[in-house]
């Protein structure tokens, strides 16, 4: 049998996601990580496994996407592989096939960071470079040194008062009691994935046990990157480096679930964000953009 793309069943996504573990190592561009997997499993096991695509054969797995909304696929290629055109070749032609209908419209957006042939055929196929972002990293061989507040680790029965700070911190005070219900139901989902045995939500708070910032950490298994996805502090509590310190949190926690080191993304033009991981003692890496297709495309 040849190299085909699969969709798996909700069965195959915790072995996909162990798969995909094993491809993270130090040194090598930020790429698909379990981390993202997980947090999409918000979702359910069920609409986690409609959005990923596999590329594999009988002996292996080479590659594994992520479509993350109607116009991104998110990737990750075997590092040992992510120089063979062929397979760069199969990857671009599955993602565009009419009878696939990955993309619903011609707009896209593809990320593949470190993915050389990959983006070398997207290029040559009139794709362009869309939004950057800028990967940083923080080595975790030693210690992380915390600031003097208080951060717990997140139960069931602190899960609301998690996901109001994260939706506080992305869409403000907009939002009712019935979607934070909601919003809590996806956060119970995620956790009763098997994914989620390798991640961990935490909350910081200040002396009077006020929260102000959430964070949750993804591992992939000792001695390999661990992922900061996502990190939020509420706006009542902004520009008072408390962003730095739930970052250090995060970095700390991923340290005692034996990773190496810890990354995280964002976009290049958050440079408040930037500067927050910056303060947190992480090193930026080059940044990159994801391929784009379609409207508002640049010449």
């Amino acid at each position: 049998m040849g190299l085909r793309m699969l969709t798996p069943a909700a069965a195959q996504v915790a072995d996909l996601v162990d798969e995909l573990a094993r491809w993270q190592r130090d040194g090598l561009p930020l790429q698909l990580h379990p981390g993202d997997v997980g947090w999409y499993a918000m979702r359910g096991l069920e609409i986690t496994a409609q959005s990923l695509r596999v590329w594999a054969d009988r002996e292996s797995i080479y590659a594994i996407g992520l479509l993350d909304g109607p116009d991104l696929m998110r990737m990750a290629l075997h590092p040992d592989y992510v120089g063979i055109q062929p397979l760069a070749e199969q990857i671009h032609t599955d993602l565009l096939s009419p009878q696939q209908r990955i993309f619903p419209s011609s707009s896209a957006s593809i990320e593949a960071r470190g993915a050389t042939a990959l983006g070398q055929v997207l290029q040559a196929n009139g794709w362009v470079p869309g939004e950057a972002w800028t990967p940083l990293r923080r080595s975790l061989d030693t210690p992380v040194h915390l600031p003097e507040l208080t951060f717990r680790r997140v139960d069931s029965a602190q899960a609301s008062q998690w996901m109001e700070v994260h939706l506080n911190a992305f869409r403000g005070a907009d939002f009712s009691a019935e979607d934070l219900a909601r919003a809590v139901q996806r956060w119970h989902t995620m956790a009763s994935t098997p994914i989620y045995a390798q991640g961990q939500c935490l909350t910081a708070y200040d002396s009077d046990m006020n929260p102000l910032a959430v964070a949750a950490v993804w591992s992939a298994g000792p001695g390999r990157p661990g992922l900061l996805e996502p990190i939020a502090v509420h706006p009542a509590s902004r520009g008072q480096g408390y962003g730095t310190a739930i970052s250090l949190a995060a970095a700390a926690e991923l340290r005692s679930m034996g990773a190496s080191s810890a990354l995280v993304c964002t976009a290049s033009d958050n440079t408040a964000a930037v500067a927050t991981y910056l303060a947190a003692e992480f090193i930026a890496d080059n940044e990159s953009c994801d391929w784009h297709r379609g409207k508002n495309e640049e010449s």
